[in-house]
């Protein structure tokens, strides 16, 4: 029996350690693959008789286990592509399966992988050359991006970036800052109004102009009245009746304030909002927000003993511009940049994690799936929760240490040879038995 369980083991012997060769192979054949998670294997005694003083030994042998070490991590790589897209940290890119896609599959599965060098297709949706499809939560028309299931991948859609799209930016608010001159509200002074105009950009990128008017109270008795009219109108509808709202500004003349608004009264049209101190203006091209400053404090209107004069006016919006870049943030934005340099965010990519990493099923491309070993999977935003940070420009090198592994394959080969031997040894041993038979 002794004999027997000899030859067992050895057998057990050189089917442990072709396990092992084989997931060394494996290393060694994707040290160059990006994303790759090395395999290793580890070795655990069978143990077929523990009787004490039996004057007898029944050798059990050798099994083998191997597992792939997703929950590590390799060196970052930089390239020249934008949408190659690595995690610093945790967490995975959510992909899908390019078969299932260009088959119209409505049901698409959920993957998961660390890194990819995404290009646009013939349809401008994002993939790579192995056939995976990037997915993401599309964002609305104004960037902002809707609250979304995190336990499911019901909301994420395949990435889809056309690259001769054109976009406009509509211009939804305005900070107004301007110098009134004060001599101007003078008693017995012209009262002449003072134009100005500011240029804004519609909902379909046209290029329209925000008309105001400033008219100071010049019918006190004496000194300087500090109180101007401010009429707004829009450039984009019948002068006739293009007049948004007129408002009564007062500013403050003491030594504290001076300069600074101290109240503004709605006449007629368009609220004005003391708490923002914004007028709310609802144009023909969408809504914006005049931004002239509150009361009590520094204000961007002003009334100052100097020439009238734009200070500083900002705003937002752009005309309509030709895509040029798409790249990703950090935080897992995908934004389109424009020639007019008009930024606008596409997607969100979120970040996939489970509570063992080394549990997930491992799939072709260096794609996951969840298993019940890995635990069910979670949608993070990037840098949230125990996630990382997403890294464009770059991809994530494979985790084999060729060194080691030429070190373990030589060990390997030395343990095969040995079992080998064994065999050899048992085999020369029953040869003697039969012999001492006849």
């Amino acid at each position: 029996m002794s004999m027997s369980s000899a030859l067992n083991a050895g057998v057990s012997g050189l089917a442990a350690n072709s396990t092992k060769l084989a997931t060394i192979s494996d290393n060694i054949a994707n040290s160059g693959t990006y994303g790759y998670k090395r395999v290793e294997t580890n070795f655990d005694s069978i143990v077929l008789n523990q009787t004490r003083n039996s004057g007898s030994y029944s050798a059990g042998g050798v099994q083998a286990s191997s597992r792939r070490v997703i929950s590590e991590s390799g060196a970052m790589i930089s390239t020249s592509n934008a949408m190659d897209i690595a995690i610093a940290g945790r967490g995975m890119l959510p992909v899908t399966s390019a078969v299932d896609l260009d088959n119209g599959f409505s049901d698409l599965p959920m993957m998961m992988t660390r890194t990819g060098s995404f290009h646009t297709d013939a349809q401008g949706i994002l993939r790579t050359d192995s056939g995976l499809v990037l997915l993401g939560w599309p964002a609305r028309s104004d960037g902002s991006v809707p609250t979304m299931t995190r336990d499911t991948a019901i909301g994420l859609v395949p990435v889809q970036v056309e690259t001769n799209q054109t976009s406009g930016d509509p211009t939804t608010e305005v900070s107004l800052g301007v110098n009134l001159p004060a001599q101007d509200t003078l008693a017995g002074s012209p009262g002449d109004p003072l134009n100005l105009q500011i240029e804004y950009f519609d909902n379909l990128g046209a290029s329209e102009s925000l008309n105001l008017t400033f008219v100071p109270d010049v019918s006190g008795a004496s000194g300087r009245s500090n109180t101007w009219t401010l009429e707004v109108r829009d450039g984009a509808t019948d002068p006739a009746s293009n007049l948004l709202g007129t408002y009564e500004v007062v500013f403050d003349d003491s030594q504290a304030a001076g300069g600074n608004i101290l109240s503004v009264t709605t006449l007629s049209g368009d609220p004005y909002d003391v708490a923002s101190g914004e007028i709310m203006l609802n144009l023909a091209g969408g809504p914006m927000a005049l931004d002239i400053g509150m009361p009590g404090a520094i204000s961007k209107l002003k009334q100052l003993s100097a020439s009238f004069s734009p200070t500083n006016i900002t705003k937002n919006g752009s005309p309509v511009g030709h895509l040029t870049t798409v790249e990703i943030d950090e935080n897992g934005f995908i934004r389109a940049t424009y020639d007019t340099g008009f930024i606008k965010t596409l997607y969100q990519i979120p970040l996939v994690d489970v509570p063992n990493p080394n549990g997930l099923v491992s799939m072709d491309s260096q794609t996951y799936m969840v298993s019940p070993t890995s635990g069910s999977f979670f949608l993070w935003d990037a840098g949230d929760g125990p996630t990382g940070s997403v890294n464009g420009y770059a991809l994530e090198a494979s985790t084999t240490d060729v060194a080691a592994e030429l070190t373990d394959l030589i060990q390997t080969q030395r343990a095969y040879s040995s079992n080998a031997k064994i065999i050899q040894t048992v085999d020369e041993m029953l040869q003697e038995t039969t012999n001492i038979k006849r």
